[in-house]
């Protein structure tokens, strides 16, 4: 089970979190306490003493807002609240009493500088009302600071995706209790701002999705070795810069010897082997292949990746060795397969192995590792990581600037580096890419796959 403050929860799953707390002796009300008033911490240093103003919805989020409201009014901050209907909960009802001051009705003139959205939280499955829109845009357009409490209201808190058009962005948005998956998924988490989670007590949840966290990685052991280290095995074709981008970041996430197969020359400090694909394939000291960045469509192309899943090697598959693959894969393979695809290529993957291809992608990864038996690194703008168990992780929101050629493929060696250093599939996938991420942090804007792949040993270097 993932530790409370790194797992993702549906909206089921949270609600029976919340169940379990109240079972276990804690009141509702003190639960609404507990969050908001944590939320209200945030709130407060983001605020620096200018004005607020908490939309308050009929729900527990709207009850959230009166504790946040009355928090800060306790330490003197100017704040003012909306209430967009009357609260029709039981601990939203003991909240608003609480809170000793005056409440506004939805056509006063906004008077703060800090919005705090408690309109509607986690686990609304329906768009907003005209009116409710309304207020929310015209509120927002008037601060010049914005805060979301747990989710920006209108958004499924599963897919990410919006339950309507016209909602705002915001600067902040404090998630209560626990992440949940829109706050990584697009087109949702773009809108949120920063993200800070507000503990109110939740425990582990058993198949909780996970978010990636840093990996733990060290040093070589005293008496370490280039093979001991892992040997990993890229394979090359009709575009060999690919495999070189990908090479090159092998080399800067662990493996301690990356060698590039094909025909095409390799720079200085990659190791290249020109021999025939097939022969070079039975050194048995192989830890992994990586077959698929620059490779190709045509026959060549086919049968060096027909040679490649023939070997019972553990296999990271990236690009085109994504398209050329069929569902025929051979019944004799016990090794793991890495798949990296992205939404075309997992859509293909969808058809090919006979997915549904339904809900959000958190799902459809899901459903198709379950199918294929391959670890489904999903990638883009958000990244959903997917093993055949079941274990789940989702990535941190990373740089736009990875919008450029040539950065899958930094990905992909990424992976399949740690794959061959001997790490778990899932596991090498998770490093892989935060290592990507990280990696992209640590460049300037506009960079290059280039530059990316160098970065990525620096990357590594900050998680011994």
């Amino acid at each position: 089970m993932q530790p409370p403050d790194n797992q993702i929860l549906t909206a089921a799953q949270m609600r029976r979190a919340e169940e379990e707390l109240i079972a276990g002796g804690t009141g509702v009300d003190q639960l609404m306490q507990t969050a908001g008033r944590g939320a209200a911490d945030w709130v407060w240093r983001v605020s620096g003493g200018r004005p607020v103003t908490v939309l308050c919805g009929p729900g527990n989020n709207g009850g959230d807002g009166y504790v946040i409201a009355q928090a800060l009014h306790e330490r003197g901050g100017p704040v003012q609240v909306i209430a967009a209907s009357e609260p029709k909960t039981d601990a939203a009802r003991t909240a608003r009493a609480l809170y000793h001051r005056e409440v506004c009705g939805t056509d006063v003139s906004a008077i703060g500088e800090v919005l705090v959205d408690c309109l509607f939280g986690t686990g609304l499955t329906r768009a907003l009302s005209s009116e409710h829109t309304a207020l929310l845009t015209r509120l927002a357009a008037s601060h010049a600071l914005r805060v979301a409490v747990d989710l920006p209201s209108g958004v499924d808190s599963d897919t990410g995706q919006p339950l309507g058009p016209g909602l705002p962005d915001y600067d902040l948005t404090l998630a209560l209790g626990a992440w949940k998956p829109a706050h990584f998924l697009m087109p949702a988490c773009a809108q949120m701002g920063a993200l800070r989670l507000v503990p109110i007590g939740v425990g582990a949840v058993p198949d909780a999705a996970a978010l990636i966290a840093r990996p733990r990685l060290h040093a070589p052991v005293a008496d370490a070795h280039k093979y001991t280290r892992g040997l990993l095995v890229v394979i090359g074709g009709a575009m060999p810069g690919a495999a070189r981008l990908a090479a090159t970041a092998a080399q800067g996430s662990g493996a301690g010897y990356v060698k590039l197969l094909g025909e095409a020359p390799a720079p200085d400090d990659i190791v290249a082997d020109p021999q025939p694909l097939a022969n070079a394939l039975t050194d048995t000291r192989i830890n992994a292949l990586l077959i698929g960045p620059g490779l190709g469509r045509d026959a060549a192309a086919r049968e060096r990746l027909t040679l490649a899943m023939a070997e019972n090697i553990p296999a990271v598959l990236d690009a085109d060795a994504l398209v050329l693959l069929t569902g025929r894969l051979q019944a004799q393979r016990t090794a793991p397969l890495i798949a990296t695809p992205h939404e075309g290529e997992l859509a293909a993957l969808e058809r090919a192995f006979g997915c549904a291809g339904e809900g959000g992608k958190v799902e459809r990864a899901r459903a198709l590792a379950q199918v294929t038996g391959m670890v489904i690194v999903a990638k883009g703008a958000d990244t959903v990581i997917a093993a055949p168990d079941g274990r789940t992780a989702l990535a941190a929101r990373a740089s736009s600037w990875l919008s450029t050629a040539g950065t899958g493929d930094v990905l992909a060696g990424t992976i399949a580096s740690r794959l061959a250093s001997g790490a778990d599939p899932f596991a090498a996938a998770c490093d892989g890419v935060w290592l990507h991420g990280e990696a992209a942090r640590r460049c300037p804007p506009a960079f290059t796959a280039g530059m990316l792949a160098a970065a990525v040993r620096s990357a590594y270097a900050a998680c011994l």
